[in-house]
């Protein structure tokens, strides 16, 4: 019998929170901007239903997109009395939800036909592209799994890829039909003679099925579940969607948290669409919208609102005011470097100082748009003998003493002689010590460089292990490795004591007291590829999703934040960058900073726009710029020209060992094959190709034109 939930302190919410508790059962859309208390409200939501009868805790499921935010909702509906055994509030990812319902129903809907989850889905993907043809590179892999990804997220079908990619002018690092290919090969290789392999996706998609096609089933489901919570609603996918839609069926016991501000995830396939819409799909639904934000000081916030205050297009009608709740702290910091190694080497300085003026150094992050500009603070840091762990990116789960790790906790699991009691929950913590002791796990530092990188990959996956028992009790060694297969799918490493070094997509949902955001330079924030040659505007919603991408790395500062970027890649090169235009109007007249020149016309200013070769009117979008027509103006194709340029291009890849895509994409291969480009000028002219790509490639592309039009000339 659950005993009865502690009475609420309503009082201890501010009037916006508590009107998203109060209100009455049904669909209820939580607007809430960051640092503005949504778990908190979530949380207090849940238990006012079942304090007042509404639902019982057990009825109850909440679902959030990572096991962090998981585990941090059970924590706080623990505190309320309503988390912890089955008979309470289960607080669970999307796919940690289906996998857990999966289990329960797959004999009612399948059988006996065996299944087993995938701990990765690199090497098939690897098999599929070996099987037609494509390079099995590490890089090209990846490139194929996040085009498979994203495909069925969207609910696209491997022969549904081709038409919707060319429909949404998706850039995909292969040609479409060879991607469709891969994605359908890596789904036939799934299934085996000992069974069926499922990756995280079939989770969902087999949930959503069951509940869809077998009513028995979807009569038991929601017979035990009648009211949901979904947090983050904004970074929803269509099939994720699906799901909460089967899930709820006619019923409308739901609410939802989210900010369309924050949508920085449309390339995995997440839409704010759901969220804009919720008012739509029900009319009586109750909106509430949270704008006091307790995180960050009133400087902060202010930056905040005047960064996403130039946003346009449907989400910004979205938008919040936040408004500042702390005292007053220090102004942000803007800064310009010569180069970036002089731009590293002066924040590592800055991120000691504050070090040696009680700063923890886990309490600070450096943030930049790509993984790849992590490496330079990784050696500022290391030259100062600044601990560090970087996050989102290459590493952790890659390391051979971590994959070793992951392999002896795999054999231990394996043991018939291990108890149940000693796999679960404090034991596990004892179990995984005395397992990783083999493989550095000391209690004294070793000395030598590698031996102490081992012990520091030994005792994070200890701390993990602590951190994911002290929100579930009942956590076995089989619950943790299928969470260390996530982790390293969703390349989250544990923990370190360090400053954090993080991409800005990694570090939405994370906060710190100070935050260096780097980099902030026109081709890296925004990105180059959403720009056209002349880095004028070419892709105005993917312009806007960048935007968002620094509104997030500035509300995740409580007290100090620094904006920075350099005018050079290399030390001592040529200065040729522009401070990102998202900063135009934000660096204040007295500062240093304040001497750049605009990188881009102001809004309303006059820019000349590239034209159609074809009917002369202004081109618009990324796909129209680089082919130099509109879309619906005819064009001749070589078709024989473009086969020989795409055959020449997966040559060039394989010798230099780079994807594809990067040589030249499909894109610039058509208009090559429309335009015909007989010398050197004719190609630069087409947009994608600058002075680099003609000297690496112009020589052998005109070769293959040239050898074209001699084998079949043009008559008037």
């Amino acid at each position: 019998m659950m005993e009865p939930v502690p009475a609420l302190d309503l009082a201890a919410l501010d009037p916006e929170q508590a009107a998203a508790v109060r209100a009455p059962r049904g669909p209820v859309c939580v607007l809430a901007g960051a640092g503005t208390g949504k778990t908190r409200t979530i949380t207090y939501r849940i238990a006012h239903l079942v304090s007042e009868g509404h639902v019982k805790a057990d009825q109850v499921l909440a679902v959030t997109f990572t096991a962090r935010a998981a585990g941090e909702m059970r924590a706080r509906l623990r505190a309320l009395g309503l988390g912890g055994d089955a008979t309470q509030v289960q607080a669970r990812t999307f796919h940690a939800a289906a996998l857990r319902q999966l289990k329960y129903f797959w004999p009612q809907v399948v059988g006996d036909v065996p299944w087993r989850l995938l701990d990765s889905k690199f090497p098939i993907v690897a098999q599929a592209a070996n099987r037609v043809g494509l390079s099995s590179a590490t890089d090209s892999v990846r490139d194929l799994l996040s085009e498979i990804e994203w495909a069925k997220a969207a609910l696209v079908a491997p022969e549904d890829y081709p038409a919707t990619v060319a429909k949404l002018r998706r850039e995909t690092p292969y040609d479409a039909m060879r991607v469709a290919q891969v994605y359908a090969g890596y789904e036939k290789l799934k299934s085996t003679p000992d069974g069926l392999l499922l990756d995280f996706d079939d989770l969902l998609l087999h949930t959503a099925a069951a509940l869809e096609d077998f009513p028995s089933v979807a009569d038991e489901f929601r017979g035990r579940y009648r009211s949901f919570v979904v947090d983050e609603y904004q970074d929803v996918t269509p099939l994720q969607q699906r799901v909460l839609d089967a899930w709820l069926g006619e019923r409308d016991d739901l609410t939802v948290v989210g900010d369309a501000n924050q949508t920085i995830y449309s390339f995995t396939g997440a839409t704010p669409t759901f969220l804009l819409d919720f008012s739509r799909r029900f009319p009586e639904a109750t909106v509430v919208r949270l704008e006091r934000d307790y995180r960050s000081t009133p400087q902060l916030v202010s930056l905040a609102n005047r960064v996403i205050g130039m946003a346009r297009g449907r989400i910004a009608g979205t938008r919040l005011q936040l408004i500042g709740q702390r005292p007053d702290g220090v102004e942000p910091t803007f800064r310009e470097y010569d180069d970036a190694p002089a731009e590293a080497a002066a924040v590592a300085a800055a991120i000691k100082r504050l070090i040696a003026e009680g700063t923890p150094a886990a309490e600070i992050a450096v943030l930049y748009r790509i993984n790849a500009q992590s490496e330079g603070y990784e050696q500022a840091l290391t030259e100062r003998g600044i601990p560090f762990q970087v996050r989102g990116g290459e590493g952790f789960f890659t390391r051979a003493e971590v994959r070793q790790a992951v392999l002896a906790l795999r054999k231990t699991e394996a043991r018939e002689d291990l108890p149940a009691p000693a796999r679960r929950g404090a034991a596990l913590i004892t179990l995984v010590r005395a397992t990783l002791s083999a493989h550095g796990l000391t209690t004294e530092e070793p000395a030598g460089a590698q031996a102490r990188e081992r012990r520091e990959a030994m005792v994070a996956l200890v701390r993990l292990t602590e951190e994911l028992v002290e929100h579930d009790g009942e956590l076995d060694l089989t619950g943790l490795l299928r969470e260390l297969a996530a982790r390293a799918e969703a390349r989250h490493p544990p923990t370190v004591q360090g400053v954090t070094l993080a991409s800005l997509h990694a570090a939405k949902g994370l906060e710190w007291d100070a935050v260096f955001l780097t980099g902030l330079s026109d081709g890296t924030l925004p990105i180059a590829h959403v720009l056209s040659s002349d880095m004028s505007v070419a892709d105005e919603a993917a312009l806007e999703e960048e935007r968002r991408l620094l509104y997030v790395g500035v509300t995740r500062a409580r007290e100090h934040l620094r904006l920075s970027w350099s005018l050079a890649r290399n030390e001592g090169g040529k200065r040729s960058r522009r401070r990102s235009r998202f900063l135009n109007g934000l660096v204040p007249d007295d500062s240093p900073a304040s001497r750049i020149a605009n990188s881009v016309p102001q809004r309303g200013a006059t820019r000349e726009r590239p034209t159609c070769r074809v009917c002369a009117k202004p081109l618009i979008g990324t796909y129209a710029t680089m082919l130099g027509r509109c879309r619906r103006c005819p064009a001749e194709l070589d078709a024989e020209l473009l086969a020989a340029l795409q055959e020449w291009r997966t040559e060039k890849a394989e010798e230099l060992r780079a994807r594809e895509f990067v040589i030249f994409t499909d894109t610039t291969l058509t208009a090559i094959a429309e335009q015909l480009p007989a010398d050197d000028a004719a190609l630069t002219a087409i947009p994608g190709i600058g002075a680099k790509k003609l000297e690496q490639y112009g020589a052998e592309v005109l070769a293959i034109v040239g050898s074209r039009l001699r084998a079949s000339p043009k008559t008037d």
